[in-house]
């Protein structure tokens, strides 16, 4: 396969950009001409973007498990489409060729459709990162259910929430799941989840850690088992069903301001045609390249770039069940050199963690199979981008350092690999179709450079979120109200005089300090300059004299004995980089930072800590390490 809409130069991006601001629908229906469709559209595009309302290819028809799978049987029937990594490097690993997918994915749809499951049913997917929890989704996009994947280390009362929100009628779940050093039992968590819940038809359980759970008759049934009995021949010769464009894909809940999850609801048509365009572009994929994106697939970035992305373009999607630093640092680099990688897709939270190993876990590693480097996640400061740079692609793999969201269903900003210029720490460009702006506190869009301001978005895009699960209203409130007109993204940005952007953080994790907004990525990424700190996250705390005053959580390399004079050091540090203005008022020193899976600091949580409003911290239980908490109110400093 080719890629016709693959950007080749800076050029030829300049080009494309600036066709596709000023005839987007002439743009993305050329592009969308590259897919299978049983029908064509009679439109492009309609979008209202006050009342949240956008729609794309309207009137056209598909299967989006065509474009993963099926069209992909004519060439590349036996190019391994699934590379699978256990969590044990002892275990043995698993490929799938692309016939042998679409061979399991039409199983598995026909199973679930003997079972009762049909077109427009939420099925919640509970799962560790195995290939069946990809055959899965796949099955169920193939005969119109729409999955609603949750994080394989979520509590039950996620479980419930997810559960509940969704309206969901059937599940799949592992026995258990294998993470690191520990042996998750995931049908206990579901059993425990479902005293709460009766809506539940049937739960599907795959076997994978043989720990020998519950099964509940009637109720629980043996994926393998239910597999064996289901007709091959009937399965592989069933139709896919015909979706419209706009038939919800999959809901994915990702956390609210108010605690209670949003679900995001992305669809079929133009959420296909954005995921495979981004990932062409942005990791300058080349045809028989290995990707390999860490992310969990209970998140969107799994979603996009491990599965729908890369399988709608023919490539070789590499998903990794285990973590970075088991049974040793060294993990990830082995991998990228038994499968020869050549696209390395993680996130800022990893590269920081596995920089404080040092040397010694890249010993031996030879790396040289890696042709791009991407970030995701978070803003990456320019300390791990270095290291990234120079460590793991030896200065010679450009870095794409992606902004995107849940919300945005593919990357927006981002160097496209090799091709647009890169800069430390800045997400540079938008991908062609995208029009970022920066607008000031009145809601007017900032034209000068060197200015921080909210990131906004002045057009809808093909795989823009469409709503938020059973409540639209909650959806146009939180994205489409604050500035009429425009995409509000809930973080802040600042632009340089050649047009490129770089995330400060997110606008409520801007600090307001005598009158000056400050982003916390901006202040974290000074401290993190630091030699002896490893991490670190900022909040604003109330001032008497400034409005606000930074109160720094510090995860330090090793006990402190002069917790004075590091202060004075990051002071320091913040002076030089950011100006006086910027010291901090309070620094704590901890052994961790409440995190969610994705990686992202809960600055929510220590926001609430800082100000001792410890009573109104919410649900922490489905952070990466609820205890932190605990250990950081313990020392909180008044």
């Amino acid at each position: 396969m080719s890629y016709p809409f693959q950007i080749q130069s800076y050029d030829q991006y300049k080009e494309v950009y600036f066709k596709s601001i000023n005839d987007p629908d002439q743009f993305w229906d050329e592009i969308a001409q590259h897919f299978s469709w049983h029908q064509k559209w009679n439109q492009v595009s309609e979008t209202d973007m006050e009342r949240a309302d956008s729609k794309w290819f309207i009137g056209a028809k598909l299967n989006i498990t065509e474009n993963c799978l099926d069209r992909h049987l004519i060439d590349k029937a036996d190019q391994i489409a699934l590379l699978w990594e256990p969590n044990d490097p002892k275990e043995a690993i698993r490929k799938l060729s692309y016939s042998e997918l679409h061979e399991q994915v039409c199983i598995a749809a026909q199973m679930l459709r003997n079972h009762g499951v049909k077109k427009g049913d939420r099925v919640c997917i509970y799962m560790g990162m195995i290939p069946e929890l990809v055959i899965a989704m796949l099955a169920c996009a193939r005969i119109g259910a729409i999955h609603s994947i949750i994080f394989g280390g979520f509590s039950a009362q996620s479980i419930v929430d997810r559960v509940f929100d969704a309206q969901a009628t059937f599940i799949i779940t592992c026995d258990g799941a294998f993470r690191g050093g520990k042996d998750i039992q995931l049908k206990s968590i579901v059993d425990e989840a479902l005293e709460r819940i009766d809506s539940i038809n049937k739960i599907f359980v795959v076997q994978r850690t043989n720990c020998k759970p519950h099964m509940e008759p009637g109720r629980d049934l043996w994926w393998h088992e239910e597999m064996d009995k289901t007709d091959r021949y009937s399965a592989l010769s069933a139709k896919a069903e015909s979706m419209d464009a706009e038939d919800m894909l999959f809901i994915l809940y990702t956390s609210g301001s108010t605690g209670k999850p949003k679900g995001v609801v992305h669809t079929c048509g133009g959420y296909m045609v954005y995921a495979s365009y981004s990932f062409v572009n942005v990791f300058q994929y080349k045809p028989g390249q290995i990707h390999f994106c860490t992310a969990d697939i209970g998140w969107i970035t799994g979603h996009s770039y491990i599965v729908y992305g890369p399988l709608c373009s023919g490539a070789t999607t590499l998903m990794f069940e285990g973590i970075p630093t088991w049974p040793d640092a060294g993990r990830f680099w082995d991998i990228v050199d038994r499968h020869q990688v050549n696209i390395l897709y993680t996130a800022p939270t990893a590269i920081r963690s596995l920089m404080t190993f040092g040397s010694e876990p890249l010993k031996g590693k030879s790396l040289a199979s890696l042709k791009v480097l991407g970030s995701v996640g978070e803003p990456i400061n320019e300390e791990a981008w270095e290291w990234y740079s120079k460590e793991i692609g030896k200065n010679n793999c450009p870095i794409a350092d992606t902004w995107w969201q849940t919300e945005t269903g593919g990357i927006l900003l981002s160097n496209l690999a090799g091709v647009t210029p890169q800069k430390a720490s800045y997400a540079t460009l938008p991908l062609p179709g995208i029009i970022p702006v920066l607008l000031n506190e009145k809601g007017e869009e900032i034209s000068s450079p060197h200015v921080n301001g909210y990131l906004c978005l002045k057009n809808s895009w093909p795989s823009m979120i469409r709503t938020t699960y059973g409540n639209h209203e909650r959806c146009r409130l939180t994205y489409f109200d604050q500035y009429k007109g425009y995409y509000f993204t809930g973080d802040g940005a600042f632009k340089d005089e050649n047009g490129f952007l770089r995330i400060s953080g997110r606008v409520d994790d801007v600090l307001k300090i005598s009158g000056h907004r400050i982003g916390t990525a901006e202040v974290e990424n000074a401290i993190n300059q630091h030699p002896n700190i490893i991490e670190s996250a900022v909040v604003g705390i109330p001032h008497s004299i400034k409005g606000q005053g930074i109160y720094a959580f510090v995860v330090h390399e090793q006990e402190i004995s002069g917790k004075t004079i590091l202060q004075d050091e990051i002071n320091e540090l913040l002076s030089e980089q950011i100006g006086p203005i910027a010291k901090t008022e309070k620094i704590q020193l901890v052994s961790g930072l409440p995190k969610t899976r994705s990686g992202k600091i809960m600055r929510r949580i220590l926001r609430k800590i800082a100000e001792g409003d410890i009573d109104q911290l919410g649900d922490t239980s489905t952070l990466l390490d609820p205890n932190i908490v605990e250990e950081i109110i313990k020392g909180r400093i008044h």
